[in-house]
């Protein structure tokens, strides 16, 4: 394999300023609990009917059994890129060239979809209670805009935000449930046993409405592995992320029953929001709990916790990005993967993420319901992305070719490595299902258009690239020389 004109060398070197805190305050920032609950709560609602609650349970042990692989592999190989870089070393470049191409698509259409989200919060701040497909792209845009602004500052004004974000979530989730929970209850615990209708038996709605609301859960804990993606920013790598990558995930999860569970008992009217009939059941559950006054500083918090997760995404797909380009494995390689200034930020990167962003914006307000099939796609390819290191850490497991990192399951590894591939497997089907769900048919094949045009257009790219792509031994050996400079500093040698 021959490498590129030029291999990468120290000034391809990212500055290690992440602690635990950090990596952790940036995996929860992700998919915050905020974005996480507004996302999913009306529409599993909708689907099942408040017992859709015991899909947080499900979901939550599936994506735990991911994410115990997950921090098994960042152990191993703390890199930039995460999915990319370990389905690389995994099974090879050419799969994992795929496999984070497919993630890197997915984190730039996610962080448009947020910053889409957050411009429906800034427009009824503002008193713009229907803002036009227009409206809300200019003020994604803005949104877009002054978040790559931060992105390019530095990473301290990144960690500055992403702690913000974590007391807005806990004043936001942890306490407006509480206060819903203690004086504004309005039904019994049993509606938790409630959905399907009079109609339904047991096994019809489990198979049918609960596996619809379980596809919707799906998005709300994923995230955890964002933590990898920016590996060679946090110091001592081996021994924090897979710590990070725990317990962002096992708070989130936490936090979004909990918050869950006191909206349901606090709706005012359940029947009409399982019909349909309430347009943003979260909304009017709080401004009819706290009324008018409240609620308007509520939607505040809300828009810190999505301009959060909008600053995650950037960050993450910026690294995957520059992580190819590291590699020689996109087209302009040698100039994606310059890093500008003291701090060491990859610009370019940032900016390409920015463009592209735009673009999708522009395409909201000239096509039909882009928005919905941009957030099909989203849930779907994490899963899809998610699955290539899966499979590919299985398949080493059973050609007794893996050594453990830093953090092992010991005998555990092989059973908690199948369930997991089992259970992704599984959730990407119901994800992507083709249901009629939606008036325009083709939404409801949104997840595999969206993965019919990305694997086309990345099958061309990586055919005029894969010629070039620097061997994984030059990166390791970069990576490894970086972390022993990083446990001297840390050392205070």
């Amino acid at each position: 394999m021959s490498e590129p004109e030029s291999s990468p060398d120290e000034s391809h070197v990212l500055r290690r300023e992440f602690s635990l805190w950090s990596a952790f305050a940036f995996a929860f920032a992700f998919i915050s609990p905020i974005v996480a609950l507004y996302g999913i709560f009306g529409l599993a609602l909708a689907a099942a009917g408040p017992s859709f609650w015991w899909g947080f349970a499900l979901v939550f042990g599936g994506q735990m059994l991911v994410a115990l692989v997950f921090a098994m592999l960042v152990s191993r190989w703390p890199l930039e890129g995460s999915i990319y870089q370990w389905s690389r070393r995994l099974l090879g470049t050419s799969y994992g060239w795929f496999a984070g191409w497919v993630y890197m698509w997915t984190l730039v259409i996610a962080m448009a979809t947020v910053a889409l989200g957050a411009a429906g919060f800034v427009a009824n701040i503002a008193g713009v209670e229907a803002p036009s497909g227009g409206l809300r792209a200019a003020i994604a845009l803005a949104i877009l805009i002054g978040g790559t602004a931060i992105n390019l500052v530095g990473r301290g004004a990144l960690k500055v935000f992403m702690t913000a974000s974590i007391v807005a979530e806990v004043i936001g989730s942890i306490g407006l449930g509480t206060w819903l929970l203690l004086f504004h209850r309005q039904n019994s615990l049993s509606v938790l046993f409630d959905g399907g209708g009079g109609a339904a038996d047991t096994w019809s709605y489990l198979t049918g409405p609960f596996l619809i609301a379980v596809a919707f859960i799906g998005f709300s804990f994923v995230g955890f592995e964002s933590a990898g993606a920016i590996a060679e920013e946090v110091h001592e790598p081996r021994r924090y992320l897979p710590k990070a990558v725990l317990f962002s995930l096992t708070f989130i999860a936490l936090v979004v029953a909990y918050s869950s569970l006191a909206i349901i008992l606090a709706i005012p009217d359940l029947d009409a929001v399982v019909a349909g009939s309430v347009a943003d059941p979260v909304y009017e559950t709080l401004t009819a709990a706290l009324g008018h006054g409240i609620a308007k500083p509520v939607e505040v918090l809300f828009v810190i916790g999505f301009l959060a997760s909008f600053l995650a995404l950037q960050t993450s797909a910026s690294r995957v990005i520059w992580a190819y380009a590291r590699d020689g494995a996109l087209p302009s390689s040698a100039v994606l993967s310059r890093l500008r200034g003291k701090a060491r930020i990859p610009v370019v990167a940032i900016l390409v993420t920015t463009v592209v962003g735009g673009a999708l914006f522009l395409l909201s307000t000239v096509a039909g319901d882009i928005y919905s099939l941009m957030v099909n796609f989203t849930t779907g390819g994490f899963y899809l992305a998610f699955l290539f290191p899966l499979i590919g850490f299985v398949v080493v497991l059973a050609r007794r070719a893996w050594t453990d990192g830093a953090f092992t399951l010991g005998r555990a590894t092989v059973p908690v490595a199948v369930v997991a591939a089992v259970w992704a497997v599984l959730q990407m089907l119901n994800i992507s299902w083709p249901r009629a769900v939606y008036d325009q048919r083709y939404l409801d094949w949104s997840v595999w258009i969206g993965v019919a045009v990305v694997v086309a257009v990345g099958l061309a790219i990586l055919m005029s690239v894969r010629h070039r792509i620097v061997s994984v031994a030059v990166i390791d050996d970069l990576e490894a020389t970086d972390e022993r400079d990083d446990d001297k500093v840390v050392a205070g040698e």
